[in-house]
C-alpha cells in the first residue's frame, strides 16, 4: 500500500526517493520580511468571485553549512515596499542580523528573478558574489521593458544596481541548469520571469526553493496559476517540473505562502518570522 502526503510538496515518510543522497550539511532559514492582503484577482489568474482577501507573504531564505552563507533573494527595499503598499515587518537585512548573520558575512547570493521583491537591498552585502540567469538579466534590461505591464514587477533602481554589479566583477552568470555550491543545484524554470531559476538543496529528503515558480502551495492542487508571467507555457511547464521533483522524493518550499511560518519550526520562539526548514547539526 502506498502511503500518500495530506500536504502537497511534502514526501510521506518512508517514500522511495530517487533524488535521495548523503545528508547535506545546508542548515535553511526562511526570514518572512514583509506581508500583504490581495483581492483574490491579483492572486490567481481565475478568481472565485465569491473568495475573499488573498495573503502573500515575503521571504528571504538563507543556506548555511559552515564555510558558505548563501543568501536567496534579498527582498524588496523599505521606499519600494511602501511605493506598492507592501506591510514591512523587518528590513531583510535586520532579520539577517537577528539569527546571527552579518551582511559582510554573506558569501553568495542566488537571485531567482530581478522581481522588486526578490532584488532589492544587493548593495547590503559587499562581500558576496551574485549568481544570476544571463536570462533574466537580458530580460530586465531588454526590449520587453519597453511595455509598462512587463516592467510592473521590476524596479528601476534594483535593476540598475545589478548592472552596476555587473560592471564591479561582483555578477557571476550561468546559462541553465548548473551546480552552485555542493549540495546546491540550480534549474532554470523561467516563467513567471524569463531568467526564474530555483534552488534544489540535496538531503535524504531534497529540498526546493521554488521562490516564484510557485507563489503558493495550493496551485499544486487547484490548477491555479499567479497571474504574472512573462511566458504563459514555460510558467505552467514550471508546474510540471515541481510536480515532477515531488514524484521524485522533493519537498516543495513555495515561495510566498504563509502556511510556512506555521509549518515549519521557530529559530527563536518569541520570533514567529524566522523559521527553520532545514536544521544545521
Amino acid at each position: 500500500m502506498t502511503t500518500t502526503s495530506k500536504i502537497p510538496g511534502f514526501p510521506a515518510p518512508g517514500r522511495a526517493q530517487s533524488l535521495k543522497g548523503p545528508a547535506a550539511p545546508w542548515e535553511v532559514i526562511a526570514l518572512r520580511y514583509a506581508t500583504k492582503d490581495l483581492p483574490p484577482s491579483h492572486a490567481v489568474l481565475d478568481p472565485d468571485p465569491h473568495e475573499g482577501e488573498a495573503r502573500l507573504d515575503y521571504y528571504i531564505w538563507l543556506c548555511r553549512n559552515g564555510d558558505r552563507t548563501v543568501l536567496v533573494d534579498t527582498g524588496f527595499a523599505p521606499e519600494e515596499g511602501a511605493a506598492r503598499q507592501r506591510i514591512l515587518l523587518t528590513h531583510p537585512v535586520e532579520a539577517l542580523k537577528r539569527i546571527g548573520v552579518e551582511p559582510q558575512d554573506v558569501t553568495d547570493v542566488f537571485i531567482t528573478h530581478l522581481h522588486y521583491d526578490h532584488a532589492g537591498n544587493l548593495r547590503h552585502f559587499p562581500n558576496a558574489t551574485i549568481h544570476l540567469q544571463d536570462a533574466e538579466m537580458a530580460y530586465a534590461t531588454g526590449r520587453c521593458m519597453c511595455h509598462a505591464r512587463m516592467r510592473k514587477p521590476f524596479a528601476v533602481e534594483d535593476v540598475k544596481t545589478a548592472v552596476e554589479m555587473v560592471y564591479r566583477d561582483r555578477v557571476r552568470f550561468h546559462e541553465g541548469d548548473y551546480t552552485l555550491l555542493p549540495g546546491l543545484t540550480a534549474r532554470l524554470v523561467g516563467g513567471h520571469s524569463q531568467g526564474l531559476q530555483i534552488l534544489v538543496v540535496d538531503g535524504e529528503t531534497p529540498l526546493v526553493i521554488a521562490s516564484d515558480a510557485l507563489h503558493l502551495r495550493r496551485y499544486l492542487t487547484d490548477g491555479q496559476i499567479f497571474p504574472v508571467f512573462a511566458d504563459y507555457f514555460r510558467t505552467v511547464e514550471g508546474y510540471r517540473v515541481l510536480h515532477e521533483l515531488i514524484e521524485a522524493g522533493c519537498e516543495i518550499l513555495p515561495g510566498h505562502d504563509p502556511d510556512v511560518v506555521t509549518l515549519y519550526p521557530r529559530v527563536d520562539p518569541d520570533w514567529e518570522d524566522a523559521v527553520f526548514i532545514r536544521k544545521g547539526k
